[in-house]
Protein backbone atom coordinates (compact mmCIF):
# COMPACT_ATOMS: atom_id res chain seq x y z
CA UNK A 1 0.00 0.00 0.00
CA UNK A 2 1.98 3.12 -1.23
CA UNK A 3 2.21 6.43 0.69
CA UNK A 4 0.85 9.66 -0.89
CA UNK A 5 2.92 12.84 -0.79
CA UNK A 6 2.00 16.36 -1.14
CA UNK A 7 3.29 19.29 -2.71
CA UNK A 8 4.62 21.63 0.13
CA UNK A 9 1.47 24.44 -0.40
CA UNK A 10 1.51 25.12 3.29
CA UNK A 11 3.64 24.01 5.82
CA UNK A 12 1.21 21.60 7.66
CA UNK A 13 1.47 19.80 4.10
CA UNK A 14 5.70 20.02 3.77
CA UNK A 15 6.47 16.60 5.70
CA UNK A 16 3.00 14.96 5.12
CA UNK A 17 2.88 11.63 4.28
CA UNK A 18 -0.58 9.54 4.80
CA UNK A 19 -1.80 6.19 2.95
CA UNK A 20 -4.20 6.07 -0.36
CA UNK A 21 -6.43 3.66 1.22
CA UNK A 22 -6.49 1.98 -2.22
CA UNK A 23 -7.48 -1.28 -0.44
CA UNK A 24 -10.38 0.51 1.30
CA UNK A 25 -13.73 -0.98 -0.77
CA UNK A 26 -16.30 0.67 2.02
CA UNK A 27 -16.94 3.67 3.33
CA UNK A 28 -19.48 3.22 6.55
CA UNK A 29 -19.53 0.55 8.83
CA UNK A 30 -21.77 -2.23 9.12
CA UNK A 31 -24.21 -0.92 11.52
CA UNK A 32 -25.00 -4.03 13.61
CA UNK A 33 -21.22 -4.96 14.22
CA UNK A 34 -20.72 -1.55 15.75
CA UNK A 35 -20.72 0.05 19.57
CA UNK A 36 -20.45 3.80 21.15
CA UNK A 37 -17.15 4.66 22.15
CA UNK A 38 -16.94 7.09 25.18
CA UNK A 39 -13.69 9.41 26.07
CA UNK A 40 -12.28 8.69 28.83
CA UNK A 41 -9.69 11.43 28.52
CA UNK A 42 -6.78 9.42 30.08
CA UNK A 43 -9.02 8.84 33.36
CA UNK A 44 -10.10 6.19 35.10
CA UNK A 45 -13.07 5.27 36.55
CA UNK A 46 -12.44 7.35 39.79
CA UNK A 47 -12.16 10.14 37.79
CA UNK A 48 -8.11 10.60 38.24
CA UNK A 49 -5.68 10.81 35.01
CA UNK A 50 -3.70 7.80 34.80
CA UNK A 51 -2.92 8.26 31.40
CA UNK A 52 -1.79 11.99 30.39
CA UNK A 53 -1.57 13.83 27.51
CA UNK A 54 -5.41 12.52 26.52
CA UNK A 55 -8.15 14.14 25.56
CA UNK A 56 -10.18 15.43 22.49
CA UNK A 57 -9.78 14.10 18.93
CA UNK A 58 -12.71 13.05 16.48
CA UNK A 59 -15.37 11.09 17.37
CA UNK A 60 -15.76 7.41 16.32
CA UNK A 61 -17.32 4.33 16.99
CA UNK A 62 -15.91 0.97 18.15
CA UNK A 63 -15.61 -1.85 15.63
CA UNK A 64 -16.53 -5.29 17.28
CA UNK A 65 -13.62 -7.91 16.18
CA UNK A 66 -13.73 -11.11 16.11
CA UNK A 67 -10.44 -12.29 17.69
CA UNK A 68 -11.89 -15.80 18.88
CA UNK A 69 -12.70 -17.02 15.55
CA UNK A 70 -14.61 -19.65 17.07
CA UNK A 71 -17.49 -20.22 13.70
CA UNK A 72 -15.40 -23.23 12.83
CA UNK A 73 -15.40 -25.43 9.81
CA UNK A 74 -18.01 -22.43 8.25
CA UNK A 75 -16.92 -20.57 5.50
CA UNK A 76 -17.01 -17.25 4.98
CA UNK A 77 -17.17 -14.90 1.94
CA UNK A 78 -14.91 -10.83 2.09
CA UNK A 79 -17.74 -8.33 1.69
CA UNK A 80 -15.43 -5.32 2.20
CA UNK A 81 -11.89 -4.49 3.60
CA UNK A 82 -12.48 -0.90 5.91
CA UNK A 83 -10.51 1.43 8.01
CA UNK A 84 -10.84 1.65 11.64
CA UNK A 85 -10.07 4.50 13.49
CA UNK A 86 -9.70 2.56 16.65
CA UNK A 87 -6.38 0.09 15.16
CA UNK A 88 -3.44 1.02 12.64
CA UNK A 89 -4.57 -2.54 10.45
CA UNK A 90 -7.07 -2.58 7.68
CA UNK A 91 -10.36 -4.96 8.96
CA UNK A 92 -12.59 -7.07 6.58
CA UNK A 93 -16.60 -7.84 7.19
CA UNK A 94 -16.99 -11.43 6.50
CA UNK A 95 -20.37 -12.71 5.64
CA UNK A 96 -20.83 -16.29 6.58
CA UNK A 97 -22.69 -18.79 5.27
CA UNK A 98 -25.46 -19.24 7.07
CA UNK A 99 -25.89 -15.44 7.05
CA UNK A 100 -24.01 -14.01 10.14
CA UNK A 101 -21.50 -10.85 9.97
CA UNK A 102 -18.26 -10.32 11.53
CA UNK A 103 -15.24 -8.42 11.41
CA UNK A 104 -11.84 -9.80 11.62
CA UNK A 105 -8.02 -8.29 11.14
CA UNK A 106 -6.98 -8.14 7.20
CA UNK A 107 -4.29 -9.85 6.59
CA UNK A 108 -1.44 -8.66 3.73
CA UNK A 109 -3.15 -9.86 0.46
CA UNK A 110 -6.69 -10.70 1.65
CA UNK A 111 -9.42 -9.13 -1.28
CA UNK A 112 -12.80 -8.88 -1.75
CA UNK A 113 -14.39 -11.98 -2.90
CA UNK A 114 -12.12 -14.51 -1.06
CA UNK A 115 -13.40 -17.39 0.81
CA UNK A 116 -11.70 -17.44 4.24
CA UNK A 117 -12.48 -20.64 6.85
CA UNK A 118 -11.66 -21.27 10.74
CA UNK A 119 -10.93 -24.89 11.84
CA UNK A 120 -8.55 -27.87 12.47
CA UNK A 121 -8.17 -29.42 8.95
CA UNK A 122 -8.38 -26.19 6.59
CA UNK A 123 -6.27 -25.27 4.07
CA UNK A 124 -3.14 -22.78 5.46
CA UNK A 125 -4.01 -19.34 3.38
CA UNK A 126 -4.06 -16.22 4.43
CA UNK A 127 -6.76 -15.55 6.29
CA UNK A 128 -7.80 -18.79 7.71
CA UNK A 129 -7.21 -19.30 11.80
CA UNK A 130 -6.28 -22.60 12.01
CA UNK A 131 -4.43 -24.27 15.88
CA UNK A 132 -0.83 -24.14 15.93
CA UNK A 133 -0.57 -27.90 15.88
CA UNK A 134 -1.71 -27.84 12.31
CA UNK A 135 0.68 -24.86 11.13
CA UNK A 136 3.37 -25.92 8.99
CA UNK A 137 7.29 -24.80 10.40
CA UNK A 138 7.91 -21.20 9.48
CA UNK A 139 5.03 -20.02 8.45
CA UNK A 140 3.78 -16.22 9.38
CA UNK A 141 1.21 -15.70 11.53
CA UNK A 142 -0.54 -13.15 13.45
CA UNK A 143 -3.93 -12.43 16.51
CA UNK A 144 -2.40 -15.52 18.04
CA UNK A 145 -4.15 -17.17 21.40
CA UNK A 146 -2.05 -17.16 24.65
CA UNK A 147 -4.84 -19.29 25.90
CA UNK A 148 -6.84 -21.56 24.26
CA UNK A 149 -11.32 -19.80 23.51
CA UNK A 150 -9.46 -16.44 25.17
CA UNK A 151 -9.18 -14.84 21.73
CA UNK A 152 -5.99 -13.73 20.00
CA UNK A 153 -3.61 -11.62 21.85
CA UNK A 154 -0.63 -11.56 20.11
CA UNK A 155 0.81 -9.53 16.73
CA UNK A 156 -2.65 -7.85 16.28
CA UNK A 157 -0.94 -3.95 14.69
CA UNK A 158 -0.69 -3.33 11.00
CA UNK A 159 2.23 -5.09 9.28
CA UNK A 160 3.02 -7.17 12.20
CA UNK A 161 3.37 -11.28 12.18
CA UNK A 162 4.96 -14.07 14.65
CA UNK A 163 6.90 -16.94 12.73
CA UNK A 164 6.47 -20.75 14.06
CA UNK A 165 9.98 -21.91 14.36
CA UNK A 166 9.90 -25.46 16.27
CA UNK A 167 7.61 -27.52 17.86
CA UNK A 168 8.03 -29.40 21.13
CA UNK A 169 5.65 -31.34 23.59
CA UNK A 170 2.60 -29.63 23.65
CA UNK A 171 4.34 -26.61 23.12
CA UNK A 172 4.93 -24.45 19.83
CA UNK A 173 8.16 -21.87 19.81
CA UNK A 174 6.96 -18.71 18.58
CA UNK A 175 9.34 -15.74 17.50
CA UNK A 176 7.16 -12.60 18.21
CA UNK A 177 7.36 -9.49 16.80
CA UNK A 178 9.57 -7.90 19.47
CA UNK A 179 12.14 -10.89 19.08
CA UNK A 180 11.07 -12.94 21.69
CA UNK A 181 10.65 -16.66 21.38
CA UNK A 182 7.81 -17.77 23.51
CA UNK A 183 6.37 -21.58 24.10
CA UNK A 184 2.58 -21.39 23.59
CA UNK A 185 0.87 -24.26 23.59
CA UNK A 186 -0.29 -26.32 20.46
CA UNK A 187 -4.35 -26.21 20.95
CA UNK A 188 -4.45 -22.41 20.76
CA UNK A 189 -5.06 -20.83 17.47
CA UNK A 190 -3.28 -18.54 15.01
CA UNK A 191 -4.48 -16.86 11.90
CA UNK A 192 -2.18 -17.00 8.98
CA UNK A 193 -0.42 -14.33 7.11
CA UNK A 194 0.80 -10.95 7.90
CA UNK A 195 -1.36 -7.97 8.88
CA UNK A 196 -2.28 -5.64 6.24
CA UNK A 197 -1.03 -1.93 6.29
CA UNK A 198 2.79 -2.45 6.60
CA UNK A 199 3.13 1.34 5.84
CA UNK A 200 1.58 2.41 8.40
CA UNK A 201 5.00 2.92 10.46
CA UNK A 202 6.69 5.37 7.59
CA UNK A 203 3.14 7.58 8.18
CA UNK A 204 3.75 11.31 9.13
CA UNK A 205 1.14 13.72 10.38
CA UNK A 206 2.96 16.94 9.29
CA UNK A 207 1.57 19.10 11.68
CA UNK A 208 0.42 19.12 15.36
CA UNK A 209 -3.39 19.77 14.67
CA UNK A 210 -3.30 16.02 13.26
CA UNK A 211 -2.32 14.70 16.62
CA UNK A 212 -5.10 16.46 18.14
CA UNK A 213 -7.35 14.59 16.01
CA UNK A 214 -6.42 11.84 17.26
CA UNK A 215 -6.75 12.72 20.91
CA UNK A 216 -3.40 13.11 21.58
CA UNK A 217 -2.44 16.43 23.44
CA UNK A 218 1.40 18.39 23.62
CA UNK A 219 3.33 16.36 25.67
CA UNK A 220 5.40 18.78 28.22
CA UNK A 221 9.24 18.11 28.86
CA UNK A 222 10.11 17.86 32.72
CA UNK A 223 12.80 20.36 32.25
CA UNK A 224 10.42 22.75 31.17
CA UNK A 225 8.66 22.48 34.26
CA UNK A 226 8.29 24.31 37.38
CA UNK A 227 10.01 22.28 40.65
CA UNK A 228 6.60 22.17 41.82
CA UNK A 229 5.38 20.39 39.30
CA UNK A 230 8.45 18.06 37.94
CA UNK A 231 11.65 17.02 40.07
CA UNK A 232 13.46 17.99 36.80
CA UNK A 233 12.44 21.29 36.22
CA UNK A 234 13.41 24.70 37.75
CA UNK A 235 16.46 26.20 37.78
CA UNK A 236 18.08 29.92 36.29
CA UNK A 237 18.07 29.57 32.29
CA UNK A 238 17.71 26.79 30.79
CA UNK A 239 18.99 23.18 31.99
CA UNK A 240 19.52 20.12 31.61
CA UNK A 241 17.94 18.41 34.78
CA UNK A 242 20.78 18.40 36.52
CA UNK A 243 20.10 14.70 37.70
CA UNK A 244 18.86 11.37 36.18
CA UNK A 245 16.16 11.29 34.17
CA UNK A 246 13.01 10.66 36.15
CA UNK A 247 9.05 10.10 36.13
CA UNK A 248 7.31 13.22 37.65
CA UNK A 249 6.99 11.20 40.80
CA UNK A 250 10.96 10.49 41.41
CA UNK A 251 11.12 7.26 39.51
CA UNK A 252 14.15 6.50 37.41
CA UNK A 253 13.25 6.61 33.61
CA UNK A 254 16.05 4.72 31.83
CA UNK A 255 17.43 1.24 33.15
CA UNK A 256 15.31 0.82 35.97
CA UNK A 257 13.38 -2.21 35.39
CA UNK A 258 9.85 -2.08 36.21
CA UNK A 259 8.33 -5.27 34.81
CA UNK A 260 6.51 -7.94 37.33
CA UNK A 261 7.17 -11.47 37.33
CA UNK A 262 4.67 -13.35 36.00
CA UNK A 263 3.53 -17.09 36.24
CA UNK A 264 3.85 -16.88 32.18
CA UNK A 265 7.57 -15.63 32.32
CA UNK A 266 8.64 -19.24 32.76
CA UNK A 267 6.93 -19.25 29.05
CA UNK A 268 9.77 -17.38 27.86
CA UNK A 269 13.14 -19.02 25.52
CA UNK A 270 14.26 -15.94 24.63
CA UNK A 271 13.76 -12.21 26.01
CA UNK A 272 13.38 -9.62 23.26
CA UNK A 273 16.76 -7.89 22.62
Amino acid sequence: MPLKKFKPVTPGLRFKLIPTFEEITRGKPEKSLILPLNKKGGRNNFGRITCRYRGGGSKRFYRVIDFKRNKLDIPAKVKSIEYDPNRSTRIALLHYKDGEKRYILAPLGLTVGDTVIAGENVEIRSGNAVPLSKIPLGTMIHNIELRRGKGGQIARTAGSMAQLMAKEGDYGHLRLPSGEIRLIRQECYATIGQLSNIDHENISYGKAGRSRWLGRRPRVRGVAMNPVDHPMGGGEGKSSGGRHPCTPWGKATKGLKTRKRKLSDSLIVKRRG
